[in-house]
């Protein structure tokens, strides 16, 4: 979840941090501040969903360490683990505060957001020394999960244990929306990517989910701590938020509260995509090359676009980790089978008899593909919301099938009676 340099992440590697005080016994637990640190969406996909960091400092000796539990690293094995979806990451705590800060403020223009939480000194010294703990070698890999296991969960777990589940407890209840909207609200900054990121994953971002789970997003964890009123030991009620306040604010719109509806713009996209090839497909019944070479060439295109996603999703779904991609229903629509349409395109360029038949054959499967994939939403094992890719999808698969049932109508007319 955040843009990493290079050389930040080779340091984190390899230069050995000494022990912080909180590890070594020197820093008195009174003396501790912990700051959760909330950084704002930015500009590039991973970092959509914004970022968290805890900092602890020690006031008296003006010791202080950020934990960054974002930290990856593009070396060779990077894109194999990525396709594979082991990709893992790691606790930092080598990054300068206000460098960071700083980092944030006049190379990202994003926010930068602390609560200084009120944690007793027992507590404090609880989530310092697991801070510390987690940062060592053999303790700071983790298998990154963008749902379950992020940068914004694991504080959010640290701070929990430190105030005997209480937020846990707090967050017990229902969310106010699925994982699905969620994502849909952070990625709207970017419609066809969002669109992807619809495709791409399953019906397990529908499922219900608690407050607690919304905590993957470092804006809901930071709504949460702020809210939260906590009991300690002597049964004093304090709020879990001591202060909050802007170490910078950017000119950045938030996230929306509620995700956009698109469903209407994707349906209007998916009846043009059908059109267009109708378009091709009447002007080309009396012949015309142009309009043969136009179709041919379009329905390449779709062939390989198609072909790639499908393909995509279906390697995604059963040979990898991606658990958000397995048992998808958008296979209904676009599947390794929309490949064929890249040759017969080429095919029907070059006006080879057996185009024609071909792609009839192949429209048929993937427009009936793409009926039966709405039909099965009665049953109740099919309720993934991927209504925005059926918007798009089954209109271009069942218009296009449409257009090869009139064409084989349109010359079974043409044909000389004898």
């Amino acid at each position: 979840m955040r843009r990493v340099l290079a050389l930040s992440m080779a340091l984190a590697l390899t230069v050995a941090q000494p022990l912080p005080g909180w590890m070594t016994g020197t820093s008195q637990p009174e003396d501790l501040q912990v700051l959760l640190v909330t950084f704002s969406p930015g500009d590039e996909i991973p970092e959509w969903w914004g970022h968290t960091a805890l900092v602890v400092q020690d006031q008296r000796t003006h010791e202080g360490r950020l934990y960054n539990y974002g930290m990856f690293g593009f070396d060779e094995g990077f894109i194999g683990r990525f396709i594979q979806g082991r990709l893992e990451f790691w606790v930092g705590d080598g990054d300068s505060i206000m460098g960071t800060f700083e980092f944030y403020k006049r190379r990202l223009n994003r926010d930068v957001r602390v609560q200084e939480l009120n944690l007793s000194p027992d507590q404090a010294l609880q989530v310092a020394k697991a801070l510390g703990t987690n940062v060592l070698p053999a303790n700071r890999m983790y298998l990154y999960q963008h749902y379950d296991d992020n940068c914004s969960t694991r504080p959010r777990d640290i701070i929990d244990a430190a105030i005997g589940g209480q937020l846990k407890a707090a967050t017990a209840g229902p969310a106010r929306m699925s994982l699905r909207q969620h994502t849909l609200r952070y990625s709207m900054v970017n419609p066809p990517m969002s669109w992807v990121l619809d495709f791409l994953q399953n019906d397990s971002l529908d499922r219900p989910i608690t407050m607690q789970n919304e905590a993957y997003l470092p804006d809901e964890l930071e709504r949460q701590v702020q809210a939260l009123v906590v009991t300690r030991a002597d049964g004093t009620k304090v709020p879990l938020v001591k202060q909050r306040y802007d170490w910078f604010k950017s000119n950045r719109p938030s996230p929306p509260e509620n995700p956009p509806n698109w469903l209407p713009y994707w349906l209007a996209l998916g009846l043009l995509l059908a059109g267009i090839g109708h378009a091709f497909g009447h002007l080309g019944r009396n012949g015309a090359r142009w309009a043969r070479l136009g179709l041919g060439a379009y329905t390449a295109l779709l062939g390989l676009v198609g072909g790639l996603f499908g393909t995509a999703l279906a390697f995604l779904a059963s040979f990898t980790n991606h658990l958000v991609a397995h048992r998808n229903e958008n296979l209904f629509f676009w599947n390794p089978a929309a490949f064929a349409l890249l040759p017969l395109g080429i095919m029907l360029m070059r006006n080879s008899p057996r185009a024609k038949g071909w792609l009839f054959n192949t429209w048929a499967l993937l427009g009936g593909l793409s009926v039966l994939g709405i039909a099965v939403k009665v049953l109740p094992n099919f309720h993934q919301a991927n209504w925005n890719v059926i918007a798009v999808l089954a209109p271009l698969n069942v218009g296009m099938a449409a257009l090869y049932v009139l064409q084989r109508r349109h010359d079974a007319k043409q044909k000389p009676v004898t």
